[in-house]
């Protein structure tokens, strides 16, 4: 039911911001070139904006994966990284518990893009990436950089996390960045996977 209300309301807010801010309607995915949507609009677009950023690396693992024997899901990798988020939540004063669904929900938002571009290379070849990216030097070094960055943004933006007006602040945030960083369909899904822990994730007490 909440992730229902979390998708209407999400495409509804994209609709909304797109028209207000240009009077037409979102283009397609241009990841080369996003524009910052906290430059309009504080609060918790820096959070939404980093999780746009972070949807689109996945573009990367995808390239770097497909076609290999590497699976999409990599259990192994994916505990090391909420064990890490977890142990440096309770020095930044957040609780390790939130922070770990917060990046969980980043991690499956990844996978779901991930999956989303398997299926279109699968079924339009011609669309299939060129190049293999490094996994280890290339896609790794940018999201240790987003996960630092984030960790920053959950600890700036725990009072809006946990305050009644957190979902709506939410929706108009991620659809801001949504619209900020030009994602097509799959991505505005991945997006809509990466948001609901937001909400409620408070410091420790």
């Amino acid at each position: 039911m909440h992730s229902r209300r979390l998708r209407s309301a999400l495409v509804a807010a994209c609709a909304t911001v797109a028209i207000s801010l240009t009077g037409a309607a979102p283009a397609a995915a241009s990841p080369s070139t996003p524009v910052r949507a906290s430059s309009v609009a504080p609060g918790l677009t820096p959070l939404t904006d980093l999780f746009a950023e972070r949807l689109l690396v996945a573009d990367k693992v995808a390239a770097a994966k497909y076609g290999t024997d590497k699976p999409i899901d990599d259990p192994v990798r994916e505990q090391q990284i909420l064990d890490d988020v977890g142990a440096r939540a309770a020095g930044l004063g957040l609780d390790p518990q939130a922070v770990r669904a917060v990046f969980r929900d980043q991690i499956e938002a990844n996978k779901l893009v991930q999956r989303g571009l398997y299926a279109r290379w699968d079924a339009h070849p011609e669309e299939r990436p060129t190049e293999r990216p490094d996994l280890v030097k290339e896609v790794r070094p940018v999201l240790d950089r987003i996960t630092t960055q984030l960790l920053a943004a959950l600890t700036d933006t725990q009072r809006l996390r946990t305050s009644p007006s957190c979902e709506p602040r939410l929706y108009i945030a991620a659809a801001r960045s949504a619209y900020g960083h030009q994602l097509d369909v799959l991505h505005l899904k991945g997006l809509q996977r990466a948001v609901p822990s937001v909400c409620g994730g408070a410091g420790q007490s």
